[in-house]
């Protein structure tokens, strides 16, 4: 049968969960309730109790609850709630996961879903679904939907909300993608700057019998891509476009963090890398770029992003970001240099060309790639059919040699 697991502070939520619990028992799944609260619940008796939730973080309700201090509790109770999650998961006694909260309670349970793999459905109802969602979703498939009013009772709004998701993850849950081809999953990174390397890449990689799963590199798309690596979804990487690593270091609104680029190579997953759209760092619109860049060389890309061109400095600061991350691969690592150009605005004639920026972000790189790590300087730009069908054909190459 399935099963949807209810995940939440019983103590303050008691009668809203167990509303959310009968509307999912009449859709006929399994209910597995766990107590996210430090005090005694309110609503229905949990299958996992709030005792058990903080001892798989290593502390004592009682002493959470003692301490009042509504912070320590929260990321504690998100820590426990996140390994019982998972552990429910591997018995097989998670099918889907169900949530609902203000702000305290939506981070304990966005905690626990964002340890969840890519697939098994996750549902958070939310007081601040209709504000600035990433901490929630972070890099997997976390569903939010906004509460409407604040969940305080069950009232003629919220019982209709509630039970649309009860009806949601119970669909949800009990659906099954249709069944895989078999053929082996490699991920590749994209931009609009260079849509055109990795549309020929794509192509290839799938006519020697790859799927091939494109990811925007837009901060939240590296970190997605590097979560199915984790999850070990993935047969090889075609990391094309490492322009996140620019928003990170510059200061742009679409980084992956600091750890970008080091997945695939810390699991040993064949990776072929190149230096795509690191000539630039991106903005939202024009007048929202900080005063201290108004002299820079700044690019309107559309009315919502204005990019802005990398310095021969940051870029040679890039190019020593770059080799490091590959140099500590522990499996096959190819890196591809476009010596025409690294995005579509960056090659002759174009307003991001700068011979001085990209001889930076070459000499930073080789100044700290270790010899195990392949370099491949080609005279094409990034976006040349030439380069990107080389990059698909060395990873192709790299995969079938580690099978």
């Amino acid at each position: 049968m399935t099963t949807v697991v209810l995940l939440g502070t019983l103590d303050t939520k008691g009668g809203e969960y167990a509303f959310l619990r009968e509307r999912l028992l009449e859709r006929g799944v399994e209910v597995l309730v766990v107590d996210a609260g430090v005090h005694e619940p309110a609503g229905p008796a949990p299958d996992v109790s709030r005792h058990e939730v903080a001892r798989a973080a290593g502390v004592d309700s009682a002493e959470l609850a003692a301490a009042g201090d509504r912070g320590v509790a929260v990321t504690a109770m998100g820590a426990g709630a996140e390994r019982i999650a998972r552990g429910l998961y591997a018995a097989g006694r998670l099918d889907g996961i169900l949530a609902l909260g203000g702000s305290g309670g939506s981070s304990i349970a966005a905690r626990a879903m964002q340890a969840l793999p890519v697939g098994v459905p996750k549902l958070l109802v939310s007081t601040v679904a209709s504000g600035d969602a990433r901490p929630y979703v972070g890099a997997v498939d976390v569903t939010m939907m906004y509460s409407v009013v604040d969940i305080s009772g069950v009232n003629r709004v919220s019982a209709q909300i509630m039970t649309n998701a009860a009806g949601a993850i119970a669909g949800m849950a009990g659906g099954a993608a249709p069944a895989a081809d078999g053929k082996p999953l490699v991920a590749a990174t994209m931009f609009g700057v260079t849509t055109p390397c990795v549309t020929t890449a794509r192509e290839r990689l799938e006519e020697l019998g790859y799927e091939v799963l494109v990811f925007h590199a837009t901060g939240a798309g590296g970190r997605s891509m590097e979560a199915l690596a984790t999850d070990g979804f993935l047969a090889g990487v075609l990391d094309v476009t490492t322009t996140e690593l620019a928003d990170e270091l510059v200061g742009g609104v679409l980084s992956a963090g600091p750890d970008r680029l080091e997945a695939a190579g810390a699991l040993g997953v064949p990776q072929v890398v190149s230096l795509g759209a690191l000539d630039m760092v991106n903005f939202g619109p024009r007048d929202s770029v900080p005063p201290r860049y108004a002299g820079r060389n700044l690019y309107v890309h559309n009315p919502t992003v204005t990019l802005m061109r990398t310095t021969p400095a940051e870029c040679a600061e890039l190019g020593r970001t770059v080799g490091p991350k590959l140099s500590a691969a522990t499996g096959p690592t190819a890196l591809f240099v476009p010596l025409g150009g690294v995005s579509m605005i960056a090659v002759p004639g174009q307003p991001f060309h700068d011979p001085n920026a990209d001889d930076a972000l070459v000499a930073g790189v080789k100044e700290t790639l270790r010899d195990g790590v392949e370099l491949h300087e080609r005279p094409e730009d990034v976006n040349d059919p030439v380069f990107a069908t080389a990059m698909a054909d060395r990873l192709h190459e790299l995969i079938q040699a580690a099978a």
